[in-house]
């Protein structure tokens, strides 16, 4: 068991409170220099928290959470490819943003990503969550979240008050918060790749209709192959978004509404080198394991019909919601806050994983005996004998969301009572989970550039594969993956919060009890015969063929609650200076991955496995110095976590334990800004029932620092920026042998006004080409050194025209 060293953390908050009381009082000696501060500028310590907060009458500076703020120009400096990798610049977050469009893994402070998705963090859309579970497998939130012209801003709460605001939420919420055509006008920006096909138009409008009333619409529409090429169109789509607003004398009712359909392909672990050095014929950096040699797939849905997939359709999330908001002042001093969606959503999830990356005659031995042949089965080589000492097993991940709809309802009331706020609520929220897993099994070469498929035959020639493919199915993981998900989960959590100012010290405290239950049915595979190309014989691979087993599906009933609660208290020793300190205890709900191993036959599920719980403590300051604005957060997390990872077919049962400090700073000097984040962590297993083996050892992909920094200087008709998102190193698994190097990533942006609201800009992203390893499937380096992981993009540039009128 390692021992905790707490020196640079107590180091760094000591040098941060000393700088924080010193220019304290160096400014209480000049007035001249106000500390007083826009929304826009610095830290934005005046600004009204409303994401995640118990009062909605204090700022930044009276509250005590750790609070971040990006706007959409800071999001445009920072030349995002998707809107994971805008989280990489927010403080205290960890966003493994190298899977595409989506299904990008992220972290809060410490708190464990075991299997994927963001499991103890929140993505919410204007104060709702997208999902209530952000870490569906094949589902992960963040896949039906779109960044476009139509956000105002990014509002970020980590740890505090999240675990009592939000459900399922302990460790933060990251809110899109859109335009509601507060002012008049718009823009109109097109964006093209310079050196990959991409072409994008971003759009937005609002304004007032009346003295009363006001609108917004915005959105985008996209189409190309992408900054990775998959040999084919692999992004397509567009979004529209908008909304209405009608005021009235005590408050304001706000209707929503959202359509998404856009389908992006989804990048899955590559071969390459431990070192991240990319292996012949396949560069790590710009290439997919997506080939137009491999765009359709035949197998049998989620009722046992011959069907077809669309390797092309990517992630292809498709929503649409309705949602309505409204704020009144009532009599006595009461104010009403309700929002209210309900969402339709579905897709598919379809890609191609790298099951084993091998020797090629190892791979084909195991499908048909020893002395099995290989050859080409399409492309120009068709028929000839494949002699390349590697090749890959490729499985489908072809999944089906059927139904992900959810309804949602928060209804608030508070009242200010002297100098004490008070709120009461209820929050309900029903979310489905329907889905069906429809895998297959392909023999590949090992090519980056549209990689032919191969086919297998026996020593005595006997066929074991069609058109490279080798099973309806996964038998290389025993059959495991063909599933049937029709499940519905319910929550209701009452909440209620207090706050408290007198002078200089604010306190606050709140409550919340979240009660759920879970009902419907899973199925697992069911192995047949099947005559799978009506064909009218039945050939070696349609011997046995995957479909779910429908006559024997299991249950699932069963019901969890759990209590969590957050207090604080923050101190403003003077206008430029506060501290605050927190303790929090929240939980998370499982859903999805307790099926196929956590549900009794009964349908119930045992209390320790139902609901994870998070306990944290916070200590943090907030200073200004002049222009130089710090916010100093030390915090602690225990987690308790269960949950279930589909590509190693592994449960998890665990507490893990992190401390550290995440230290966020902004700086302006005349023409030129900057504004960056560091955190340290140091997080253990400290439990582990099913593996006690890894006990001691380092979180997988937990770095000791990840950092950001945004830096731009104004011309009169230009901006240069620069942004930087990194990590020191990481184990790749929890048996910490192979570690990843730490990286740099630098990203630069330009722009110049060329006539009045005409901009021209050029992004870069990854000027230096940099080798970033987020992930591995392998926790030690095999014989053959070739790893499967996935990596940040190579260099790639867009420029961009705008209009805003």
């Amino acid at each position: 068991m390692k021992q905790y060293n707490l020196t640079p953390a107590l180091l760094a908050i000591a040098v941060t409170l000393a700088l924080s009381s010193g220019a304290a009082l160096a400014q209480e000696t000049n007035t001249d220099q106000s500390a007083a501060q826009s929304d826009s500028e610095g830290l934005g310590f005046e600004r009204i928290v409303v994401t995640g907060a118990i009062s909605r009458k204090q700022t930044v500076m009276q509250s005590s959470v750790s609070v971040s703020s990006l706007t959409l120009d800071d999001i445009t400096v920072a030349t995002p490819r998707s809107t994971a990798e805008i989280f990489r610049m927010l403080p205290g977050v960890r966003s493994e943003a190298t899977g595409g469009e989506g299904n990008a893994n992220i972290a809060v402070r410490g708190l464990p990503v075991a299997s994927g998705g963001a499991k103890f963090l929140t993505l919410q859309e204007d104060g709702l969550p997208v999902l209530q579970f952000g870490d569906i497998a094949f589902g992960n939130a963040d896949i039906f979240l779109r960044a476009d012209a139509s956000l105002a801003r990014l509002d970020v709460i980590r740890g505090g008050s999240a675990s009592t605001t939000a459900s399922n939420s302990p460790g933060g919420i990251i809110n899109f918060v859109s335009k509601t055509g507060e002012e008049n006008g718009g823009s109109i920006a097109f964006t093209t790749g310079l050196d990959y096909d991409s072409f994008r138009t971003d759009f937005d409008y609002g304004g007032e209709i009346n003295s009363d009333m006001r609108f917004h619409l915005g959105g985008f529409v996209r189409q190309g192959e992408g900054v990775r090429d998959p040999g084919y169109q692999g992004e397509q789509g567009f979004q529209l978004k908008g909304n209405l607003t009608k005021e009235f004398n005590t408050g304001y009712v706000r209707l929503y509404f959202k359509h998404l359909n856009d389908k992006a392909t989804s990048y899955m672990p590559m071969p390459m080198f431990a070192d991240g050095s990319s292996v012949p014929g396949y560069d790590a950096g710009s290439d997919t394991l997506q080939s137009v040699y491999l765009t359709q797939t035949v197998r049998l849905n989620g009722d046992n019909q011959i069907s077809r997939g669309d390797v092309r359709d990517g992630m292809n999330p498709k929503v649409n919601s309705v949602g309505v908001e409204a704020v009144f002042d009532l009599t006595e001093g009461w104010t009403l806050e309700n929002r209210f969606r309900v969402s339709d959503v579905s897709g598919n999830f379809n890609t191609l994983f790298p099951a084993e990356v091998g020797n090629a005659q190892g791979i084909a031995d195991s499908i048909a005996g020893a002395g099995a042949n290989l050859t080409y089965a399409v492309g120009p080589n068709a028929g000839s004998a494949y002699t390349a000492e590697n090749a890959m097993r490729i499985h489908t991940f072809d999944v089906e969301i059927d139904d992900f709809g959810s309804m949602v309802n928060d209804l608030k009331l508070s009242r200010r009572f002297g100098e004490v706020d008070v709120n009461v609520g209820y929050y309900i929220a029903d979310q489905s989970i329907s889905m069906s897993w429809l895998w297959n099994s392909y023999l590949m070469a090992l090519k980056g550039n549209n990689a032919e498929l191969l086919n297998v035959t026996a020593a005595d020639g006997t066929a074991f594969s069609e058109q490279g493919l080798t099973a309806y199915g996964v038998p290389f993981w025993g059959n495991c993956c063909q599933r049937n998900y029709d499940t519905d989960y319910s929550t209701k959590a009452p909440y209620a919060g207090v706050s408290w100012a007198y002078g200089d010290l604010s306190l606050d405290a709140s409550i919340r009890r979240d009660i759920g239950s879970a009902s419907g049915s899973y199925a697992g595979a069911v192995q047949s015969s099947r005559d799978m190309n009506s064909d009218g014989v039945i050939s070696q691979v349609e011997q046995s063929v995957s479909g779910i087993d429908l006559a024997n599906a299991s249950i699932v009933n069963y019901s969890w609650g759990y209590n969590s609660y957050s207090a604080g208290a923050n101190y403003q020793f003077n206008k430029d200076w506060a501290m605050f300190g927190r303790i929090s205890k929240g939980g998370r709900a499982n859903a999805d991955r307790l099926l196929f191993g956590k549900v009794n036959a009964d349908g119930s599920v045992a209390k320790e496995d139902a609901v994870d719980e998070v306990t944290q403590y916070e200590l943090g300051s907030k200073s200004r110095h002049g222009n130089l604005n710090l916010f100093a957060t030390l915090f602690f997390a225990e987690t308790e976590e269960q949950n279930f990872e589909a590509t190693s077919q592994r449960f998890f049962d665990r507490t893990y334990k992190a401390h550290g400090i995440e230290l966020e700073s902004s700086y302006r000097l005349g023409d030129f800004d900057m504004r960056g984040s560091v955190t340290w962590t140091d997080a253990e297993i400290s439990k582990d029932a099913l593996s006690p083996d890894v006990v001691g050892n380092t979180p997988r992909r937990q770095a000791d620092f990840v950092y950001n920094l945004l830096a731009r200087y104004f011309f009169e008709q230009a901006q240069l920026g620069v942004s930087l998102v990194g990590s020191t190193a990481a184990y790749a698994q929890d048996n910490n042998d192979l570690k990843f190097s730490g990286y740099t990533q630098v990203n630069a942006f330009a722009s110049y006004t060329l006539a009045e609201n005409l901009t021209v800009s050029l992004n870069i992203n990854n000027v230096f080409d940099e080798i970033g390893l987020t992930e591995a499937e392998e926790g030690s380096v095999p014989a053959n050194g070739i790893i499967r992981a996935r990596t940040i993009n190579g260099r790639n540039a867009s420029l961009g025209l705008a209009y805003r009128f």
